[in-house]
């Protein structure tokens, strides 16, 4: 079974930094795209920064240098650096993985129990 296990939000104050994580584990046969995506209240889901398949990374609109992708050489745990927060970062931050498990022909999207993000003036 795959799961995926976030951590690292919390409440930060405006201007500072955080680190999230994420961790795969499970019976995975091969990882095509993996990347983080947020939800703030009201909001629809939207990309945060993403690894695609062939390695290459995209950001969402909004990110504008301050966020930063990246990940473990296995490709099962991937970070997301975020500085100078601003309360509009305040968010439920998830993790997603395309991921074809042991016995599958299929890739399927996995989505982390999503951690929370809050930034204080």
């Amino acid at each position: 079974q795959v799961q995926l296990v976030e951590s690292g939000g919390g409440l930060v104050q405006a201007g500072g930094s955080l680190r999230l994580s994420c961790v795969l584990s499970g019976s995975i046969f091969s990882i095509n795209g993996m990347g983080w995506y947020r939800q703030a209240p009201g909001k629809q889901r939207e990309l945060v920064a993403a690894f695609t398949s062939d390695g290459s990374t995209k950001y969402g609109d909004f990110v504008k240098g301050r966020f930063a992708i990246s990940r473990e050489n296995t490709k099962s745990t991937i970070y997301l650096r975020i500085h100078s927060l601003k309360p509009e970062d305040t968010a439920v931050y998830y993790c997603n993985f395309e991921v074809k498990e042991t016995g599958s022909n299929l890739y399927r999207d996995y989505w982390g129990q999503g951690t929370q993000v809050t930034v204080s003036l």
